[in-house]
């Protein structure tokens, strides 16, 4: 070894001696789950639904890349999940944009979305980019185009609870703006009506007010974050990965991005390499939370690249946690401690059967089904406490 290897080695153990790991791979069984036969699909925790879904197409024999699509459209369609699809969080101007990706390992080609507005499902556009175009990515009003030409049919995405979320940030952003933050609205001197003109025609609760901005179980008040005005950075997206049982892999990642982003931001889900990948030869891996971490470090080509060269999947997911730690300079992008004041997940699934998921800070589960069903597993975590701290 030269002496600049040398200075190089040590100067990378010492850096990594520095990190806190809260959990050993090697002890953590939870961590990762080693070889088995498929069907398997793995994904985001709030993917546990598609998850079960995508298994039961793959055993009754559908393409992996339409069973991941599948699985993905149940959370896109739920409307209380606002990280994707209907009643995703909107940008800066109160507007849905979705982006999502599809990866199928046969044929090694990939269909992609990006900024698409009123369609609820962009998993499926992006599955029809990838089988009936020579593209791999289409965006914003193209990519409706695009979809309207496909069959599918424009909705308004915004449910109420996302407006009103979308709402109480553009009226808490700043005291020195126009609209009126919460503490600096007078109490009415009685019942007010709120229901807006749409909701009260006809029906059973005609006439009735509808709750306040901040009633009910149903709505929280973000948490301010950070030293910008309200700043309340959400992050939130869905991937599942598939394995069938011949050993064909496919990936698909949707999301409707950073909340209140600014109009036409593209996170890492539609980026092949990013946010996903897949090689039909090794593995797929997917990632949620802080989009441009993951572009940045080309996190998902890296995880599967690391699986071709014999790291096991969850230790591939904390090797690109390690890499995001290492990448993050800049000081706004740092906590207290001086590690990221965010987080990311990853997702790894290899084409033996074996999987696993890490995130950079702890507490985070992902979803697996396979032939004893579907169930929440423990992630692995690369740093100790949480972001903010």
């Amino acid at each position: 070894m030269t002496d600049h290897s040398r200075r190089v080695f040590l100067s990378a153990a010492a850096a990594a001696a520095a990190l806190p790991l809260i959990r050993s791979p090697l002890a953590a069984a939870s961590f990762g789950q080693g070889p088995r036969k498929g069907p398997i699909v793995i994904g985001s925790a709030n993917g546990r639904p598609g998850a079960a879904r995508a298994v039961a197409l793959l055993n009754d024999g559908f393409d992996p890349a339409d069973a991941v699509v599948q699985g993905v459209r149940i959370i896109e369609n739920d409307p209380n999940d606002d990280s994707v699809g209907l009643g995703g969080l909107p940008n800066a101007d109160g507007v849905v944009q979705l982006d999502a990706s599809v990866m199928h390992g046969p044929t090694h080609k990939s269909g992609a979305v990006a900024a698409l507005e009123n369609i609820k499902n962009p998993s499926m556009v992006a599955l029809l980019v990838l089988r009936r175009t020579d593209h791999c990515l289409l965006v914003g009003e193209g990519a409706l185009r695009f979809a309207k030409s496909m069959g599918f049919r424009e909705e308004d995405l915004v449910t109420e609870n996302s407006r009103r979320q979308w709402q109480a940030w553009r009226e808490n952003m700043s005291k020195d703006d126009d609209w009126l933050n919460d503490d600096e609205q007078d109490a009415p001197f009685g019942k007010t009506w709120n229901t807006l003109p749409w909701q009260d025609e006809g029906g059973a609760d005609a006439g009735r007010a509808a709750p306040r901005m901040n009633d009910g179980p149903e709505f929280k008040m973000p948490k301010p974050v950070g030293l910008r005005p309200f700043r309340t950075d959400v992050t939130g997206t869905v991937h599942l990965s598939a394995l069938t049982a011949a050993g064909d892999i496919a990936s698909c990642t949707s999301t409707s991005g950073l909340n209140w982003k600014i109009p036409g931001r593209v996170g890492d889900s539609p980026i092949i390499g990013a946010g996903n990948y897949c090689d039909n030869d090794v593995g797929a891996a997917g990632s949620t939370g802080r989009g441009e971490a993951a572009i940045v470090n080309l996190a998902s080509f890296l995880i599967v690249d690391l699986m071709s060269r014999g790291i096991e999947p969850g230790q591939a997911c904390l090797d690109i946690c390690k890499k995001v730690v290492d990448h993050t300079k800049e000081k706004r992008l740092k906590n207290a401690r001086g590690f990221p004041n965010f987080n990311v997940r990853f997702y790894a699934l290899r084409k033996d059967g074996a999987f696993g998921s890490a995130s950079l800070y702890g507490g985070s589960q992902f979803s697996v089904a396979d032939a004893a069903g579907d169930r929440l597993v423990d992630a692995g975590a690369f740093l100790e406490g949480f972001p903010e701290a």
